[in-house]
């Protein structure tokens, strides 16, 4: 097959003009061409008077050899590359130990299944509850202000990807397609089969809860094992070597290949593995708040009069501003009709987050706006970034009144430095609520600086961006793992034999696609060192 792209359509073209437009690149007659599918479909919205889609397409024709003779050199027909994914063992029918992911987020899902694909019969350990249940454990802090610290945004099945958008794009360097094969497996899960073509995928809370159940279920077919409500909170190391798990409660569990797949909120387990003497470091990550807009001003600002199209969707953005005290603010995990979620795991402390559904029709726009830290701003112990964070949310707690609700200030108030004393026309969809007042006390100094600078230069990428009446909620101290946990080139700790870092809370991954690839890395890497002995 051909790969064609930067194939270029108006919003609302028909169903011919795909197979025209192939005919026109392609310079061939209709009887050429025996069959294509989307590869990918974007659009190009820099221009909000000329907004157009942009495919790839992978094409089937006769004499593809030819075709690629004729159009020799040009940079946008290809041959087709092969995506298709390839095991790189398989377990040996004599098995004698089975491998132990902890985690049971995107990455150790995929590490999990990958290995139960290949026949390593893995044993899965989530100190959470299974997706459902912790559903509605969650719901209990939204609606009754009721947190169960083992069972919440950050800690269940699917881990706090699943309390998201559900994107599934990154920018991770992937020369081996495992992102395609990560979205192949969601498909087969249940997920809409636009999430293969569309340039930003993206799933939603509800359908990612169905799809956990359903890879789950595939998994334990393939004889893997999966424990809920079992929390690692020791390893048994000897001479150097992983040679087990131990869980609350005292049982061990023999294992000398361990998966740490823990994701960035599980805080004591990061003091674990610092006391048995993992190598462990500080790391940058971010802080801020969350900015929630009417959705329809993004879209305008966005797509002009095309706003509300059903192929674009409700608008998204990305922006970053250098500030004057040498800080970059950046946006962070926007959810276009989303909502503003309470995401603490530990009592007394106040963090937020966003998440949209799959339909993304709710009224507000939100996204994270964050500061750029580095180990500098909290110098000393290798987990003092945890201290860093914890200072936050715990006075986030008290300025929310003390009861779960968060700080809350209105944009043009907070740029006047000012407190706020009555929402106008949007309303916070933080749950169980938002107290309004002054934002100054809830961050650093600097960080309040670099945020009442960023907010008018966001203004002029996108008018209305500092609006008065829009609402910013603190805080937002869980951008990513505030921790690095170093691994070698066989995706093994530094100084710990058996034991794997993966994904967000060791430092190699950010978001669902990215820690879902990083899982299938691990997985190889721990397969292939069971074959190997």
């Amino acid at each position: 097959m051909l790969r064609l792209t930067e194939v270029q359509l108006p919003l609302d073209h028909d169903e011919a003009a795909l197979p025209a437009a192939i005919l026109a690149r392609l310079q061939i007659a209709a009887a050429e061409l025996t069959g294509f599918i989307v590869f990918r479909r974007g659009y190009d919205a820099r221009k909000k008077s000329n907004i157009h889609l942009v495919y790839t397409l992978d094409v089937e024709v006769r004499n593809e050899a030819q075709l690629l003779e004729r159009h020799h050199g040009n940079p946008h027909i290809k041959p087709t590359p092969d995506t298709s994914y390839k095991f790189v063992t398989q377990a040996p029918a004599n098995l004698k130990s089975r491998p132990v992911v902890i985690g049971t987020g995107p990455c150790g899902i995929f590490a999990g299944l990958l290995l139960a694909q290949m026949g390593f019969r893995p044993i899965l350990l989530e100190r959470g509850k299974p997706v459902r249940e912790r559903t509605k454990d969650t719901w209990d802090l939204w609606r009754k202000r009721e947190l169960h610290p083992e069972s919440n945004v950050q800690f269940g099945e699917g881990g706090a990807g699943t309390f998201s958008d559900g994107k599934l794009h990154s920018q991770i360097k992937d020369p081996k397609h495992y992102g395609r094969k990560v979205l192949q497996e969601f498909v087969k899960a249940h997920a809409p089969e636009e999430i293969l073509y569309v340039s930003k995928p993206h799933i939603g809370t509800f359908r990612l809860v169905k799809m956990m159940e359903a890879m789950r279920a595939t998994m334990e077919s393939l004889g893997a094992e999966f424990r809920f409500q079992s929390k690692v909170v020791d390893l048994d190391i000897d001479n150097g070597k992983v040679r087990g798990v131990v869980l609350e409660g005292g049982e061990r569990i023999a294992a000398d290949r361990v998966v740490l797949a823990i994701g960035h909120s599980a805080r004591d387990t990061f003091q674990m593995l610092y006391e048995r003497g993992v190598y462990v470091e500080a790391k940058p990550f971010s802080i801020g708040f969350r900015i929630e807009h009417p959705q329809s001003l993004i879209d305008r600002a966005r797509f002009g009069n095309f706003a509300g199209h059903p192929l674009l969707g409700a608008a998204d953005y990305k922006l970053s501003h250098h500030c004057k005290n040498g800080r970059t603010v950046y946006s962070f995990c926007m959810c276009p009709g989303g909502t503003v979620v309470a995401a603490t795991s530990e009592p007394g402390r106040v963090v937020t987050n966003g998440m949209s559904q799959y339909s993304r029709s709710e009224r507000n726009a939100n996204s994270g706006i964050v500061v750029g830290i580095t180990p500098a701003d909290y110098p000393g112990h290798p987990l003092a970034g945890i201290a860093f964070q914890r200072q936050w949310e715990s006075r986030a707690f008290e300025l929310g009144g003390g009861n779960y609700d968060a700080p809350g200030q209105l944009v043009g108030d907070f740029i006047a430095n000012r407190p706020s004393r009555e929402f106008i026309s949007v309303l916070p969809s933080y749950k169980p609520g938002v107290h309004l007042g002054d934002l100054n006390p809830s961050l650093p100094d600097y960080a309040i600086a670099a945020i009442r600078e960023a907010l008018p230069a966001f203004d002029k990428q996108i008018k209305g961006y500092a609006m008065n009446d829009a609402v910013l909620t603190g805080v937002e101290t869980r951008t990513s793992s505030p921790i690095s946990i170093k691994r070698n080139e066989h995706c093994q700790s530094i100084n710990t034999i058996g034991l794997f870092p993966a994904g967000e809370g060791a430092g190699y991954a950010g978001g669902i696609l990215s820690a879902a690839v990083d899982g299938i890395k691990v997985a190889e890497a721990v397969a292939l060192s069971m074959v190997n002995r």
